[in-house]
């Protein structure tokens, strides 16, 4: 068993954690590419044929429920140390590790904002905030996949109307008017368009496009793109902009298609599919109109209007819920509507539950998700009150074992043994979880003398 209340104390307390973390890992001999020098530990039985993951080991639940689910399932797994405090002191070289790890990997996202020891004993926000930024550029990072539902969202990224260069960044002293540089790497754009085409080509989905071209220059580009990869393919498109962006932008986007692989379009003049055009606003309300009427669609948007889309699809759910019990409640009828939503056949939570995936140009994909209230979790773990005398429930690690779970198959395509094994930890974990939820000490015990270990 794992001292993990330990481990949360000390990297609570600011101690040693790189130290008691790499005492129960030992070291890898497997390299980023490029990074020699990287910081690479190993755990798990490598006596299978089994694919190993990466995990980053970021803040708070993000790191203890990372360790504490490998230690259950006992898979072979590959750590890489990215606490905010670590990350901060080695000037983010441990994004750049993971993000070039030679297998698929897991990312989870904590609070941005941290502070950490500025090393002169002071506080600075900890540098490269979350690190996504930065950790996508690095990876090679073209866009990631959201299902959710009966929606799937195509994220390019990084492609942020917003700077990501500080030293281009300014408000100016006269006026007050914020400067920033547009970031729209034409080349991911062109890598996240192909693989929404390719998406909607092998799932018979409908295709919707959530640009801006009539305003922002960047989803001019964009759309241009998208228009001459649409060329010479047998997609049919139902709703046009306007204005064709690659007839109105040929020649700086050719500047774009002279810098793709020759190849790119190989295969595509077989593809088909429906593809809606509409202006990025539109989306919304749209994809709530997919929810309800059951409707698989995929769409793809550049990063801050896809961000926007996949959090407002994690909330909907629950307010469709309430205004489905209100209405249950003034007819006078005797259910509820929890128990509704199912029978009808959806299956969205509250968001919590969305995964997501991202894809680099080079290398397996990186899983990732996001843990919104992590810190202030773990101090109510730390208090010794994780329900604060019964207003809250404990931690639910059941994300860490979906996620491990996803990212291991993905790893693993074809090993039905290991799916079997698998969907049975995650039977286990819910029997266990099902219930009245057991504080997340209790609840790891629990697991280590239910789950057999992988390869025991």
């Amino acid at each position: 068993m794992i001292d993990l209340l330990q481990i949360a104390r000390t990297e609570a307390d600011g101690g040693d954690l790189f130290g008691a973390l790499s005492a129960l890992y030992q070291p890898s001999e497997v390299r980023p590419k490029g990074h020699p020098d990287a910081v690479i530990w190993q755990g798990g039985c490598f006596d299978k044929d089994t694919q190993p993951v990466a995990h980053a080991l970021t803040d708070a639940y993000a790191m203890l429920g990372t360790i504490a689910a490998a230690d259950v399932l006992g898979l072979p797994f590959y750590m890489v140390p990215m606490w905010s405090q670590y990350r901060h002191d080695h000037q983010l070289a441990p994004l750049s590790w993971f993000g070039n790890m030679p297998c698929t990997s897991i990312k989870w996202s904590t609070a941005g904002d941290a502070y950490v020891d500025d090393g002169k004993g002071g506080k600075v926000v900890v540098m490269g905030k979350s690190g996504n930024a930065p950790l996508r550029t690095q990876a090679g990072v073209y866009c990631n996949v959201r299902p959710y539902g009966c929606i799937t969202v195509v994220r390019c990224m990084p492609c942020l109307p917003y700077s990501q260069d500080r030293g281009k960044f300014r408000v100016d002293a006269d006026t007050g008017i914020i400067h920033s540089e547009m970031n729209t790497p034409g080349i991911q754009m062109a890598y996240a368009c192909r693989r929404f085409l390719q998406m909607v080509h092998e799932t018979g989905h409908v295709g919707r496009v959530a640009f801006k071209p009539t305003q922002a220059m960047e989803d001019g580009i964009n759309s241009g793109i998208l228009s001459w990869m649409l060329q010479d393919t047998q997609f049919e498109v139902g709703r046009k902009y306007a204005v064709d962006g690659y007839e109105e932008h040929r020649e700086r986007v050719d500047r774009i298609i002279a810098l793709l692989p020759s190849d790119f379009k190989k295969g595509m003049e077989n593809w088909s599919g429906r593809i809606e055009q509409h202006i990025s606003d539109t989306n919304y309300g749209l994809l709530l109109w997919d929810l309800i009427e059951h409707r698989n669609a995929i769409v793809l948007a550049t990063d801050l209007d896809g961000d926007r889309l996949t959090d407002l699809l994690a909330d909907v759910s629950d307010p469709l819920r309430h205004f489905g019990q209100m209405v249950i409640d003034h007819v006078g009828a005797n259910a509820k509507m929890s128990d509704v939503w199912g029978q009808m056949g959806y299956t969205t939570g509250n968001g919590r539950d969305m995964t997501s995936v991202m894809y680099r140009m080079e290398g397996p994909p990186i899983h990732e998700q996001t843990l919104g209230s992590a810190d202030a979790m773990l101090l109510r773990l730390l208090d010794g009150d994780e329900s604060m005398g019964g207003t809250k429930k404990p931690y639910d690690p059941r994300i860490h074992f979906v996620l491990i779970r996803d990212a291991y198959l993905d790893a693993n395509p074809g090993d039905d043994a290991l799916r079997d094994w698998l969907d049975s930890a995650l039977a286990t974990f819910d029997e266990i979880y099902g219930g009245e939820r057991p504080g997340f000490i209790e609840g790891y015990t629990a697991l280590k003398q239910a789950i057999t270990p992988w390869g025991a």
